[in-house]
């Protein structure tokens, strides 16, 4: 019933243990919302169900965001550091972005000599990096993944 790993990357919990409950379907009996939901999975719009991990509880409290500028921009480049990034575990997220920077990562880690070892040994040797600019969070405002609702 339930999916779990040694490594935990992503924690799986079965579909039927969120409409048990009018209360976890968001006030609607389970059939209409198993319905809705079936409807959301064959759209594409609903992709997975996991669960929300506590970095802390888990050993990677702190939380990074790195802005990375590339040497240039040709499909090599590009595809290469979006290959290689893709496989680093602390990266939880990578955008590509507008502005003065061409990458916005999400990284954890334990510790800043964790995020140094990170930066030293995982990023640069990418090497079509010419700047990394890190920001570390100190608190969280807000943190969700519910979608607004449309109208």
């Amino acid at each position: 019933m339930w999916s779990f790993s040694f490594k935990i990357s992503s924690f799986i919990l079965p579909r039927k243990f969120y409409f048990r409950s009018p209360l976890l379907s968001g006030g609607i009996t389970p059939s209409p919302c198993l319905r809705r939901v079936k409807l959301l999975e064959q759209s594409g719009a609903l992709r997975g169900y996991t669960a929300e991990i506590d970095a802390e509880a888990y050993g990677l409290p702190v939380t990074v965001f790195v802005r990375v500028s590339l040497t240039g921009h040709t499909e090599k480049i590009v595809q290469e550091f979006e290959m290689q990034v893709s496989r680093l575990d602390q990266v939880l997220e990578c955008f590509v972005m507008t502005g003065t920077s061409d990458y916005l990562l999400r990284v954890v880690v334990a510790d800043l000599a964790d995020y140094e070892s990170f930066v030293r040994r995982r990023l640069h040797p990418i090497g079509s990096i010419s700047s990394i600019d890190s920001s570390f969070v100190y608190g969280v405002v807000k943190k969700t993944g519910v979608f607004p609702r449309l109208e």
